[in-house]
């Protein structure tokens, strides 16, 4: 992988950083202001979260594993 693919993986992985905080975000504000009124949105706003977290991670240890090549 060339410098320029890692610098644009780094991008990707910094974005996909910034969505999953928020997705944790919504998922916490959720849980401060609106419970327990609204707990059946719980499950969505985990999954975004848990979704958003997945992807980042994949992206990450694609970063990891090319830095090391």
């Amino acid at each position: 992988m060339t410098e320029e693919q890692i610098k644009e993986l780094e991008k990707q992985v910094s974005k996909a950083r910034f969505k999953l905080g928020q997705k944790a975000g919504a998922l916490h504000d959720l849980i401060e202001d609106r419970l327990p009124a609204d707990y059946r949105e719980i499950p969505g706003y985990a999954d975004d979260a848990f979704l958003a977290c997945e992807e980042w991670d994949k992206l990450n240890q694609e970063l990891i594993k090319a830095r090391k090549a």
